[in-house]
């Protein structure tokens, strides 16, 4: 199979579309030849070797010391079911030729045009949901469905500040926030202040003009989807109840988490797939597809990611030439 495969740790340029063995789906897996995967900022962290502050030391041991030690990245895909490994239980409801949409975890593995996956990881595609819509559903999804549903329990009426509201993470948290009731305040550029406001947004602010160092107005829920607000000056914002999401918290934050404070990597569970894609079929859920090309355009996928002005998210086609 043709893969892109992350060398040492540096710029977009030193990934590779190469010829790699193909995966052998194990017992309780599918092979899926893929059709759609995202380019998502954990990707660029690994293949750079940048982690969140305080995290080097402790990521480099589990992921490579010098490089990824498994080179071919990527969590999120969407293509078709090619073999079955043995059954285990939950197994049998899939079938060859089946359409699946899932994440891969901390095996990554779908920069490729085959990969192996738990069938417990994937869910159905729904019919008439493109795979590169679905590929673009889920991170940015299920990252901001947990923190805001299950860590935040987020109720109609709150007032919610989401910071980097047009990116993969703050676009859906901006949507589901909205979907739950809330008044939502993206923060962005001011070239994408019209399309956040699209999303739900009933407020938006230019960061350039207004940072989030000198707001003043109280929240009951701060979203960073950044990593640039500190957790004193988040809590700053926020009602004496209020609550606090650092979705690209350092290793300090982490461990400090609790109480108001909610960070932490989000579970992939194939029933909150099922329940984005859903939303994503209805018209209710936008993921911002944009998609580059063939594997060819994985660096420029990932040069747009280290330029820190991403929109939405970026999907390739490892089918394509």
């Amino acid at each position: 199979m043709r893969a892109a495969l992350a060398g040492r740790y540096g710029p977009p340029e030193t990934i590779r579309i190469a010829e790699a063995p193909d995966p052998v789906p194990g017992a309780g897996e599918a092979l899926i030849r893929v059709h759609a995967t995202a380019i998502t900022a954990g990707d660029s962290r690994i293949r750079a070797g940048r982690f969140p502050h305080g995290f080097g030391t402790v990521a480099r041991l589990g992921i490579g010391l010098r490089g990824p030690r498994r080179p071919v990245l990527g969590v999120v895909f969407s293509g078709v079911i090619e073999r079955l490994g043995s059954a285990r239980e939950g197994s049998a409801q899939f079938a060859v030729g089946d359409e699946v949409t899932g994440m891969t975890g901390a095996r990554m593995g779908a920069h490729a045009e085959l990969v192996s996956v738990a069938t417990k990881r994937i869910t159905p595609k729904p019919a008439g949901l493109s795979h590169t819509d679905a590929a673009a559903t889920l991170f940015g999804g299920t990252t901001a469905l947990h923190f805001l549903r299950d860590r935040a329990a987020l109720g109609e009426g709150q007032r919610v500040l989401v910071n980097g509201a047009s990116g993969s993470v703050g676009s859906a948290a901006v949507q589901l926030a909205h979907s739950m009731g809330a008044v939502v305040t993206g923060v962005c550029s001011e070239a994408n202040r019209a399309l956040v406001a699209s999303l739900g947004a009933k407020e938006t602010i230019d960061y350039a003009k207004r940072p989030v160092s000198i707001l003043r107005s109280n929240y009951d829920l701060v979203f960073d989807a950044v990593g640039n607000i500190s957790r004193q000056r988040g809590l700053e914002l926020l009602t004496p109840n209020g609550g606090l999401v650092l979705a690209v918290a350092g290793l300090a934050d982490t461990v400090r988490a609790g109480g108001r404070v909610y960070a932490g990597a989000a579970p992939e569970r194939s029933s909150d797939f099922a329940t984005l894609l859903a939303m994503t079929q209805s018209g209710t859920f936008n993921p911002l597809t944009r998609v580059l090309g063939g594997l060819g355009a994985i660096q420029e996928a990932h040069a747009i990611v280290d330029s820190g002005h991403k929109v939405g998210n970026l999907i390739v086609l490892p089918q394509e030439a």
